[in-house]
């Protein structure tokens, strides 16, 4: 996202969680205009800790190119930062994807910046986030196998 104190974290971990324990991916976050160091904005950390996930070690950092190398996908919240992305990393292209694309009901959209707003902005966040989990891990789960093929191993 952007400053990788809200969105993104609340995604991370939320992904983190729901993840199988041997699935094999590395599941992190990053700010297109992140400062390195803080901390989880409170709201962030109250709207996940209501389901169970814990932000406090949370800290954020800015996106760089050896980020951007070593991941399989990147997943952005908006339409513009899929954009800036894009106008930055133009190799990355075929790997980044609106989170919002994972959820069926939707097909695409943003997911707004809630950074200032109330608590409940926070969890309409969070939810929506949550509705597009269960396709972004098949989603993962069908490109691990595609890797595994191509590597000669077994998944």
């Amino acid at each position: 996202c952007t400053g990788n104190v809200c969105r993104s974290p609340m995604a991370e971990y939320m992904l983190r969680g729901r993840l199988w324990p041997r699935a094999g991916w590395t599941v992190g976050s990053a700010g297109l205009g992140a400062i390195d160091g803080c901390a989880a904005t409170p709201e962030a950390v109250l709207a996940t800790r209501e389901r169970q996930v814990d932000l406090t070690a949370h800290r954020s950092r800015a996106l760089t190119r050896e980020l951007v190398d070593a991941a399989s996908i990147v997943v952005v919240m908006t339409a513009s930062q899929r954009a800036q992305l894009i106008g930055r990393f133009p190799e990355a292209a075929d790997k980044v994807f609106l989170f919002k694309s994972f959820d069926s009901a939707l097909r695409g959209g943003d997911i707004e910046d809630p950074i200032g707003m109330p608590l409940n902005a926070y969890r309409v966040v969070r939810d929506e986030m949550a509705a597009a989990l269960p396709e972004l891990i098949l989603f993962l789960h069908e490109l691990g196998k595609k890797h595994a093929k191509r590597e000669g191993s077994t998944p």
